[in-house]
């Protein structure tokens, strides 16, 4: 479970995130819509202290973290209980795909090099990617790393996944590779927290849906509700410039 109270961000004078206030249930699947710099991005990484809120509380489970006075054991153990796909992959150039799903198991959870490539493997077995074990991510197409990503956020059997735009830098004949490993993902319960800009697939597998602008949440509900009945007039001209075809209902 996330809830977030109050979240307040800026960047000297510019307000990024304006006061949110959400509910992720455990096992829910949330895709966060809106058009860029409306403050997705920064929502996520305000989730797990990779930026820390100006204002507001986080609570994962049964840990809370003010966001103006954090304490460094309590964030550890917020961060312990999440694990993050970014949008450029951020895999080591210098480790083979094994190794760099290895690394987290080893460094922050201290398990042994044996255990933790034993665990490695299987879940790159999961990804798709039985066969890459040893390729560094230069011998790896961009939807292959984004995998290697992916393996690495499963590998920690994180309570939540928070994915940052997970195929906005692949190629388009990539992006459907990554978007089927999420899916099955979302079929195991994992609570997810999915930035896109991948609306049909947002609406086949998020069980809830937010849309952003400026720093704010302006609707929020199930995919059914936001693309076909969306209250606000931001949001059907959005759906209208990525939609092909985009109808709704009043």
């Amino acid at each position: 479970m996330i809830k977030l109270a109050n979240l307040k961000k800026s960047y000297n004078k510019l307000e990024v995130l304006k006061g949110i206030d959400l509910l992720v249930q455990t096992g829910e699947v949330m895709a966060v819509l809106g058009p860029s710099g409306s403050g997705k991005s920064t929502l996520l990484r305000c989730i797990n202290f990779l930026d820390k809120a100006d204002e507001g509380v986080v609570t994962i489970g049964s840990t809370m973290v003010p966001c103006d006075k954090p304490n460094k054991r309590d964030v550890l153990q917020l961060r312990r209980k999440t694990a993050m796909v970014f949008q450029n992959y951020n895999l080591f150039r210098h480790k083979t795909a094994l190794e760099n799903v290895m690394e987290g198991l080893i460094v922050a959870q201290k398990q042994s090099k044996s255990a933790a490539k034993e665990k490695a493997k299987a879940v790159l077995e999961k990804v798709g990617l039985a066969d890459k074990l040893d390729s560094y991510p230069s011998q790896l197409s961009g939807g292959q790393q984004q995998r290697v990503g992916i393996a690495r956020a499963l590998v920690l059997e994180p309570e939540i996944i928070l994915f940052d735009e997970p195929t906005s830098a692949l190629d388009p004949e990539r992006v459907g590779e990554v978007l089927t490993v999420i899916r099955n993902i979302a079929k195991e319960g994992i609570t997810m927290m999915i930035v896109t800009h991948e609306l049909n697939f947002a609406r086949e597998v998020a069980n809830r849906v937010i849309f952003m602008t400026d720093g704010e949440i302006i609707e929020e509900g199930s995919p059914e509700t936001i693309f076909s009945h969306p209250k606000e007039a931001l949001t059907r001209q959005f759906f209208r410039r990525f939609i092909n075809d985009y109808s709704y209902s009043i």
